[in-house]
């Protein structure tokens, strides 16, 4: 699923430690997430949507099977 996390984070100032630790998550998570090779539990969508202030629209875009 894309994403767009790398954007948003560029947009906060937020490193991917800082991010990672905001939401209790590795930095390998982050970087999993970032490059589109693991997509996050509906409970870490939520905690990502929430750190961004948006939707959780604003932060994943599904493009369908």
């Amino acid at each position: 699923m894309k994403n767009n996390i790398k954007n948003l984070r560029a947009k906060y100032d937020l490193t991917q430690d800082k991010l990672a630790e905001l939401l209790h998550v590795s930095r390998q998570t982050i970087i999993s997430l970032e490059n589109e090779r693991y997509n996050p539990s509906i409970k870490l969508a939520f905690k990502i949507s929430r750190v961004f202030h948006c939707k959780i629209e604003d932060v994943f875009i599904y493009e369908g099977d």
